[in-house]
């Protein structure tokens, strides 16, 4: 499920400190594991294994898997025999004890931590953070985007004893979720890309995705936020701590300007106030994606990295996988923008097909889910605001994207239906061609990835990034 690394030393004195654990078999406090595993399948020699309940697994009844190679177990019971030269740790429950254990880990380090939430843009900007950063320290961060009550602990238990810095992705579904990794991260800094309706279903209002978004401040002596988005600077008020604006439209402490967008990137001008700036050649395509650079520089910024050494943490960055690649089909540039999807990101997605335009336009969307009550509203908005751009074919993939669809169809586009992402695929094979653009974008758990399995598909020059959800 996820990857284990090496972590710094934790003994079983440590991990009762964090716990309040018991050791049921087995003995010596001074024995330290390597690591930290939640999967029976990937977990290595001298690794600890957390055995967690989940809704449809149990991580209890693969045990005497993962002890061949793990040293040791968290369980909230404990196996009928002892296993030899095997520590099994009582604990009340099991994901709280990773989440103390990361915690415990995190307060030991005291080093500087950065935590970064918001709508979109979460992932994109925390690899720049990390990319700038690590100019000068040596940063642990978040492996892709394991940003949950699990993700993120589980990542901080690979922290280690050289590592300088954390830069952590926050991810939220429900009120309260930010504070909840908070509590275990405690983060000294924080980033808030944007505010917008994404997982509605879990919030049910905007202003309540925004109150959970902010929920950051609480914990944080600082924050750099956007100063183009309106309704996440109003939820400021009431925070007293320092703020960072970053922006393009509006006033903002980084700013850029002299912005000239190109089919793979952008230059622009990084400003920090009127007296430093600097050229910046950004590898990863779209002013939302200037947006994320711009909230990396202000915490380079604030952690007083030199202007160059900013510079080559943003430009060496090329991407994160299946965030606005650009690939090839039957010479058609192909936008593959598969990861997620909620209707801001779809919207920035949308206008960068129609900006890369060469000749057609093909639109190959999958359902935004987890909009709850919103759904369908959102995606009436995005087939009647689709109909009035230059998109020559639209291929809808999903009940929900159906009712865009039927929209763009009665402004007279072209358009398509198609149950899966496979079927979508087969569809657009038949009539791509060559100098086409295409945007292929939708929810994760659409898999829209599938419309570009073929073995026709080019995936030689991917590049880029997108927003996450």
């Amino acid at each position: 499920m996820f990857e284990t690394e090496v972590m710094g030393t934790l003994t079983i004195e440590d991990i009762i400190k964090a716990t309040g654990g018991k050791v049921v078999y087995g003995n010596g406090n001074s024995h330290a594991f390597t690591g930290v595993s939640i999967d029976s399948r990937a977990i290595r020699e001298g690794e600890l294994f957390i055995a967690l309940r989940g809704s449809k697994y149990d991580g209890h009844d693969f045990l005497y898997k993962a002890l061949e190679k793990g040293s040791g177990a968290l369980v909230n019971f404990p196996p009928a025999e002892p296993l030899r030269g095997k520590i099994i740790i009582y604990v009340k429950n099991t994901l709280n004890a990773l989440q103390d254990i990361a915690h415990y880990m995190r307060m030991r380090s005291n080093i500087p931590v950065i935590g970064i939430t918001g709508t979109n843009g979460k992932t994109t900007t925390k690899e720049l953070i990390a990319s700038i950063l690590g100019t000068r320290y040596r940063v642990l961060k978040n492996t892709g985007n394991l940003n949950n009550h699990i993700g993120l602990p589980l990542s901080l238990t690979k922290l280690g004893d050289e590592d300088e810095m954390i830069v952590l992705e926050m991810g939220a579904s429900a009120q309260g979720d930010i504070k909840e990794l908070c509590g275990i991260a405690v983060p000294d800094y924080g980033v808030v890309t944007n505010i917008g309706p994404g997982h509605l279903e879990g919030f049910g209002s905007i202003e309540a995705v925004r109150n959970t978004k902010l929920e950051l401040l609480d914990t944080v002596k600082g924050v750099a936020v956007s100063a183009d988005d309106a309704f996440l600077m109003q939820g400021l008020s009431m925070y007293h701590g320092k703020v960072v604006t970053f922006g393009i439209e509006n006033k903002a402490d980084v700013f850029a300007r002299d912005i000239n967008i190109r089919d793979r990137g952008s230059d622009f001008l990084l400003c920090f106030g009127a007296e430093r700036q600097v050229e910046i050649n950004l590898k990863i395509p779209g002013t939302f994606n200037i947006y994320n650079a711009l909230a990396a520089a202000s915490v380079g910024d604030i952690f007083k990295i030199d202007l160059q050494s900013i510079k080559a943490g943003i430009e060496s960055f090329k991407g994160v996988p299946m965030r606005l690649e650009i690939k090839e089909l039957f010479g058609a540039t192909v936008i593959s923008d598969v990861y997620n999807a909620n209707p801001a990101s779809m919207e920035e997605a949308v206008k960068e097909l129609v900006r890369l335009r060469k000749v057609r336009a093909i639109a190959v969307l999958g359902d935004m889910l987890e909009l709850g009550s919103y759904a369908e509203e959102a995606h009436r908005k995005l087939g009647e605001w689709m109909s009035k751009l230059p998109i020559d074919i639209f291929i809808a993939v999903g009940p929900l994207m159906a009712e865009a669809e039927s929209l763009f169809a009665k402004k007279g586009g072209q358009s398509f239906r198609a149950a899966t992402a496979l079927e979508a695929g087969e569809i657009l094979i038949g009539i791509c061609r060559e100098d086409d653009t295409v945007l292929v974008k939708g929810s994760r758990g659409m898999g829209m990835e599938k419309v570009l399995e073929t073995n026709k598909v080019d995936t030689t020059r991917n590049r880029g990034t997108g927003n996450a959800v």
